[in-house]
């Protein structure tokens, strides 16, 4: 496993242990050239699912391409690296159970949307927001009415 900070290509495992219910191994690694630590985790290579964007072209289920919008989503919430791997776990495992060999990429956002709402409702609106494409106000008004209205059955 290559350092990424130094890029050396020598390290040792410090600590592993069960991650994400048990669906990953989560690995804490020093490197032996810069002293660095850092964490890597380890998963089942499950079945590749293709994702069929909206103009018909098909590319391969991308996890590092998912957790870049969580974490864009999710910047300045207290929300840690463990919940946004949970939620990438759980959509990949829906996924899988789903669907055989292809899945529109409408409806995998819209599964990545539903586990952010449950995880942290300030980044749900966030990625919701790009991801849906609101071009004003409006839109995120027809958005978090439901949340509102839910809030307010809910007291």
């Amino acid at each position: 496993m290559k350092c990424p900070f130094c890029q050396t290509d020598n390290d040792r495992v410090v600590d592993s242990r069960a991650s994400e219910d048990g669906v990953a191994i989560r690995r804490r690694r020093e490197c032996l050239g810069c002293k660095r630590r850092y964490t890597t985790y380890e998963r089942i290579e499950g079945t590749t699912v293709k994702i069929v964007k909206k103009d018909g072209a098909r590319e391969s289920f991308d996890h590092a391409k998912i957790k870049r919008g969580l974490e864009k989503a999710c910047w300045k919430r207290p929300i840690s690296d463990a919940q946004l791997e949970a939620v990438i776990a759980m959509v990949e495992e829906d996924i899988e159970a789903a669907f055989d060999s292809e899945v529109e990429s409408r409806r995998l956002g819209e599964l990545v949307m539903q586990k952010l709402r449950d995880l942290d409702q300030v980044a749900y609106v966030r990625f919701a927001s790009v991801y849906r494409q609101f071009e004003d106000v409006h839109d995120f008004v027809t958005e978090l009415k439901p949340m509102l209205d839910e809030s307010r059955r809910s007291r």
